[in-house]
Parts: structure tokens; sequence; C-alpha cells
């Protein structure tokens, strides 16, 4: 049931990466609180939220095996946003780079035979495609928008319609 350390490498990247992304994504949204933007700030942090609990579901994963998490070091996001649209094209680059890693250790799990971790990163590969289909979504939105004033404040409040929850609670 453990795997190799090699493996073990890999899912700790993946963990760092996924707090990495938190970190993006609550960066992108104190830009947006700087806007006077709340909605869209409070998709983001809802994001940075959600971030976590996927980081939460590596470690767990890799406990449940007799591994041992580890957390990398972690840079400070370096985000230069000058529109809306740059944060959701950051966003939108940054859940490819995920997709991409997760691509990878499927692959990694894939060539080394470990079938335990596949129901997981299958889980993810699908959870990758609905993100960068929602974040696309609103790339879309924006550059209809292009810098209208009405239309940034009614996607702010469309965006401001997600539920919330917190990292504790969508956990379980």
């Amino acid at each position: 049931m453990k795997m190799s350390a090699a493996l073990e490498k890999k899912f700790n990247a993946q963990i760092t990466l996924e707090f990495e992304s938190s970190m993006v994504y609550r960066q992108l949204a104190i830009e947006m609180e700087d806007r006077d933007l709340p909605g869209i700030a409070a998709w983001l942090r809802h994001q940075a939220d959600e971030e976590i609990v996927h980081a939460n579901k590596f470690i767990d994963h890799l406990s449940d095996r007799d591994n041992h998490p580890v957390i990398g070091a972690i840079a400070a996001p370096r985000v230069s946003v000058k529109s809306v649209l740059d944060v959701f094209e950051t966003a939108l680059a940054h859940e490819q780079k995920v997709s991409s890693s997760i691509r990878d250790l499927y692959s990694a799990t894939d060539k080394a035979g470990d079938l335990d971790s596949r129901p997981l990163l299958l889980w993810f590969l699908s959870e990758q495609v609905e993100e960068e289909s929602t974040v696309d979504e609103i790339v879309g939105r924006l550059k209809l928008i292009d810098n209208d004033g009405p239309g940034l404040l009614r996607l702010d409040e469309d965006l401001a319609q997600r539920p919330t929850t917190t990292t504790e609670t969508t956990a379980n």
C-alpha cells in the first residue's frame, strides 16, 4: 500500500503546488479588493480555499498510505495585473499549470503500476477540466465586456453569488 519514495516526492510536489495555487488566488483576490470589486474578490478567495482542500486531499492520500506528506518551499506569488481580464488570464494559466502537473502525476503513477492512486487522480483530472472551463468562461465574458463599467459591476455581482464554504466544511 505504501508508495515508492519517488512517487511520494511527486505527490509532495503536488501538495506544494496546491498551496501555491491558494496563495496565487488569494493575491488575485487582494488585487480585486483594491479595485472595489468585492464579488470577484470573494469568488477568488473561495478558489483559494478550494486549493487548500485539494492540498488536504493529497495529504490525506499520502498519510493513509503510510507515506509522509511534506509541504515544500512556497515563494510569495508574483502577480502583476492591470485589469480584471489580467486577473482571470493569470488564474487560467495557473489552472493549466496545475492540470499539467496532475496529468504528469497520473502518468508517473500509471508507469509505476500504482493503482491505489488512480481514483484520487481521476477525480482531480475531472476537477481540473471543470476548473479550467469555469475560468475560461469568465475570461470569455470579460472579453465581451471589454472594460465596460456596468458590465464589470454585473460580473462582480454574478460572481458574488457563488456559495461560500470554508476549507474545513468542504474537506469532508
